[in-house]
């Protein structure tokens, strides 16, 4: 499609921003198979993963022949005592990006996912008791906005807000709160279609409804059967993973040929980023990123 380019991220190798105590593959290796299995461009990855230097980041990027297009930001936005160090940590990412020569990547901001031991144990089955109320929303809203703010005027630079599974901005009510919230020229959206399904939501209705709030697109398939499991067997965030609830794309049930029309009708023109999230060490990540790649070349990508 016009104007769409196809990037891949280290998360889909096992580098994920979880402490999870296992090895992920070393960021050379990761940013070589992206390259050579049809990408474009990459995602920084957790703090540390790829060169904090500026010379030596735009150096090994380019030399892969790859753009830098965003980076990861967790943030525990429900505690207000934490959006200090959350705006610093952002302003420190957005800085080696600027520094490196990538003036248009993306803050992607995201709740601290995974470290709230109720929400991680029942990820892709919220109930309705379990989210939060007025007062922590405004304080969510407030965090992301500051952090969005502070990028904003320190590097003239984007922050969009993803939404994920074992956070408090999971569920299609949960995410439209937080839309709501906060003001859309400031706060973008990086839609993550997998989380969204997961998160119990239908990925092409919410392209429709969030249109030209979508700045950044995740391109993640979601296993409805190994969803079903995780329920059954109570599996928490990190088994449903293990297990394969974010498959191959094709392999599951996200229409990404109706994602890919709806975001055509909608004139986007920026970023999709392919995301499996694997644990270090699980797979084979080279070939599902071919795999991947395949499989979007057929629809048109």
């Amino acid at each position: 499609m016009e104007g769409i380019k196809v990037a891949n991220a280290p998360c889909s190798w096992g580098a994920l921003e979880f402490e999870l105590g296992a090895a992920a593959p070393d960021h050379l290796q990761v940013l070589r198979e992206i390259g050579e299995t049809g990408y474009v461009g990459t995602e920084l990855g957790d703090w540390g993963f790829m060169p904090t230097d500026p010379i030596a980041l735009r150096d090994v990027v380019s030399r892969f022949q790859l753009d830098l297009i965003g980076a990861f930001v967790p943030v525990p936005l429900v505690k207000e005592a934490a959006h200090k160090r959350g705006v610093e940590d952002a302003l420190r990412v957005a800085g080696l990006m600027a520094q490196a020569g990538y003036p248009d990547a993306f803050v992607v901001l995201a709740d601290d996912n995974g470290t709230v031991p109720e929400r991680t144990s029942q990820a892709g089955r919220v109930r309705a008791d379990m989210g939060l109320d007025t007062a922590q929303w405004d304080r969510v809203a407030d965090g992301a906005m500051r952090v969005a703010r502070a990028v904003k005027d320190e590097y003239g630079m984007r922050t969009v807000f993803h939404h994920h599974c074992a956070g408090y901005v999971e569920t299609p009510e949960e995410l439209d709160s937080l839309m709501t919230l906060t003001d859309p020229q400031l706060l973008g959206l990086c839609f993550d279609t997998g989380h969204y399904a997961f998160g119990g939501g239908e990925p092409v209705a919410a392209v429709k409804k969030y249109g030209s709030r979508i700045w950044h697109m995740h391109f993640k398939d979601y296993d409805p059967h190994i969803g079903q499991l995780s329920r059954t067997k109570g599996w928490d965030y990190f088994e449903s993973v293990k297990q394969g609830v974010f498959c191959e794309l094709g392999k599951g049930n996200v229409d990404f040929e109706s994602v890919l029309n709806t975001l055509g009708m909608e004139r986007y023109r920026g970023w999709v980023v392919v995301e499996q999230d694997v644990l270090p060490g699980m797979g084979t990540p080279k070939t599902c990123a071919h795999n991947n790649r395949v499989y979007l070349s057929q629809l048109g990508l």
